[in-house]
């Protein structure tokens, strides 16, 4: 955190964005590839037109004994969270937020009744590889369990196999418990510093009852979870002052044919890896020892935690905006 620094800067991620581009393919009314969106008010969710995955693929050919390769079917798509290009999660209402996680519950639901995961993710920022600004995630539904949902299948079950208790639901009592490494927290929900994170302001949000999946949140959850999403990443964007970039996503129990088979060892759970470090413009690079050998911290847990918690939870734009007002 203390060495002198004559890397690479990233842009400023404040930079003015028009509320609307017709020429901005997930804004409405506009044209993308060969399709015009509809002039939607709230949630948007459409087919990728550029899927990563497809439905229908060929088996692949045998490789042999060393080399191993198997089909992956799926599908693809693109979620927009609001009809406004210059508004973020945390500049949305709660009412707003809600209405997201209403739709991703949808979206899980309606996928997972055919495919065997379903990944939500939202990938905030240039610097996170974001190619679009308007306010969207994705929806990638797979016919296989991926590599990181099947070491935790594996993991989690055989720590429930042990203890009897869902492992994630251990360790937010262990959190609530030491109250060391907590960001914000109300009724329902609880956003910590996780004790093995490695991004600098890696946080993990989870519900504070045994739940596995989206679908499966009253509507107080949901109300309690859009409340501490805003407070979450109204602080991580109060934190160097700027839209602050992260990737994040869903884990919660495998659906599709999976989901028949007794999942009691799953707890839902989001992930949020910002890779910010210092600054708004400098960031965490995870090369060299950390590529080859092992992860670092560049600060500790708790020392992040109490940094992200006494931030305040007023956006820094509308705190900025009052004041002007006065």
């Amino acid at each position: 955190m203390k060495r002198p620094w004559q890397g690479q800067l990233e842009n400023e991620t404040d930079r003015s964005i028009p509320r609307h581009d017709a020429c901005n393919p997930l804004c409405p009314g506009a044209t993308r590839h060969d399709k015009v969106n509809p002039n939607y008010e709230g949630t948007f969710v459409f087919e990728n037109d550029f899927p990563a995955m497809l439905d229908n693929v060929p088996e692949p050919e045998d490789t042999g004994h060393l080399l191993r390769s198997a089909k992956a079917s799926g599908t693809c798509r693109v979620m927009c969270f609001h009809p406004h290009s210059d508004i973020t999660l945390p500049l949305m209402s709660q009412t707003e937020i809600r209405a997201v996680i209403d739709r991703w519950a949808e979206q899980v639901e309606e996928l997972g009744a055919k495919y065997t995961w379903v990944q939500i993710f939202e990938n905030k920022g240039e610097v996170m590889g974001c190619s679009n600004p308007h306010p969207h995630c994705q929806i990638w539904a797979s016919s296989f369990l991926p590599n990181e949902p099947s070491i935790k299948d594996r993991t989690q079950k055989e720590y429930y196999c042990i203890h009897g208790v869902p492992l994630l639901v251990d360790y937010a009592n262990l959190e609530m418990e030491k109250r060391e490494r907590i960001v914000v927290e109300n009724d329902h929900w609880l956003v910590v510093i996780p004790y093995w994170a490695t991004w600098p302001y890696e946080t993990m949000l989870l519900p504070k009852r045994h739940v596995q999946q989206l679908y499966d949140l009253t509507d107080e959850e949901r109300d309690a979870l859009a409340a501490i999403m805003k407070r979450l990443l109204t602080k991580y964007d109060n934190l160097f002052e700027s839209s602050f970039p992260y990737s994040m996503g869903w884990h919660g129990a495998p659906t599709g044919e999976l989901k028949m088979r007794d999942n009691s060892h799953w707890q839902l759970h989001a992930m949020y890896y910002p890779p910010l470090l210092r600054s708004a413009t400098v960031k965490k690079f995870m090369v060299g020892y950390e590529m080859l050998a092992q992860a670092q911290r560049d600060l500790t847990a708790e020392q992040a935690a109490t940094k992200l918690r006494s931030l305040p939870e007023i956006h820094y734009k509308h705190k900025n905006s009052q004041t002007v007002a006065n």
